[in-house]
């Protein structure tokens, strides 16, 4: 897959089948409408192309600051990585491609800068100026400028349907379980390994601490959780936890990850943790005796779980 990140340094010559949208979380209905586009695409002999946005458009339209997304741009890119496409654009979003009306997007975009032949887009799918743009539209504008529109139905896992909305109001509730298998991979936080208070290493349990710069990603409710990371190739495993530590007395959120079984100095590398399992809410406790007997359990039930793995 090659990437751009400006639609205008995309060129081709060759008829391209597209999709659009912003793929939050790039979960089992994104990937319903991608495996689609890619399939047919080869079948036709055609290249597979993904038009996503950077900054959300929420960010920039409605200066939504607190909108929290599932992953990070650089989080998304990895995973649409592994879907096939022949070519990601992550277009920037600001308040003059906003302005852009429906048909200036299809035949400036889609059709000059992008030769499509085919569409292939979800549900409900929105687009343009004031998101005027819907299917009806898109099917008058393709039998203008020759190409064709394919909609997708909404997916459904258990008849309940698959949103990167209810994806994230599982992850705000602390439903790891639900959220991992409606986006079909772990949940992740990225970020650097920064400097702590070092008290982990004090009662025996050493941290790495993950500093998330991203200020929309979306932290999951506070808690405990086993999770993973690929530290030089291998597969390292360990439990995090996100919150406050009130128990010495916290001032702000920090997230930590303890490794099992691991003693490299982690300092200053970026990881990517995997959360595989919520093992509970965070609590207080009234002396650091109390939280280590904790933590010795949260040890046992969490390698219990990984069973196999460790």
């Amino acid at each position: 897959m090659k990437t751009f990140h400006d639609i205008s340094t995309f060129e081709t010559n060759e008829k391209t089948f597209v999709t659009i949208g912003t793929f939050d979380g790039v979960h089992f209905g994104h990937k319903e409408i991608i495996s689609k586009l890619v399939e047919d695409a080869k079948r036709a002999g055609k290249k597979s192309v993904l038009l996503t946005f950077f900054p959300h458009p929420r960010m920039v339209l409605q200066k939504d600051t607190n909108i929290a997304l599932i992953n990070t741009i650089e989080e998304r890119a990895t995973l649409l990585k592994k879907t096939g496409l022949d070519y990601l654009i992550i277009h920037p979003f600001n308040i003059a491609f906003s302005k852009l009306t429906a048909f200036d997007f299809v035949r400036d975009l889609l059709v000059k800068q992008l030769n499509i032949s085919k569409l292939i887009i979800g549900y409900d799918h929105h687009f343009g100026k004031n998101r005027e743009g819907n299917i009806e539209q898109l099917t008058e504008y393709s039998q203008q400028f020759n190409f064709s529109v394919q909609e997708i139905p909404a997916q459904d896992i258990d008849n309940v349907s698959v949103s990167s909305t209810k994806i994230r109001k599982a992850l705000a509730s602390g439903n790891l379980k639900t959220a991992n298998k409606y986006l079909g991979y772990h949940f992740m936080l990225s970020g650097k390994v920064v400097n702590g208070k070092k008290l982990g290493g004090k009662i025996g349990f050493p941290t790495a601490n993950i500093e998330v710069i991203e200020t929309y990603k979306l932290i999951p409710k506070t808690g405990v959780y086993v999770v993973k990371s690929t530290i030089n190739e291998e597969a390292i495993y360990g439990m995090m936890n996100i919150g406050n530590r009130p128990t010495v007395s916290g001032k702000h959120q920090t997230i930590e990850v303890h490794f099992f079984d691991f003693n490299s100095d982690l300092y200053h590398q970026y990881l990517t943790i995997e959360l595989i399992y919520f093992l509970r809410d965070e609590k207080k406790f009234d002396t650091l005796e109390l939280l280590i007997s904790q933590l010795q359990e949260d040890e046992k039930i969490a390698r219990t779980h990984l069973k196999g793995l460790l």
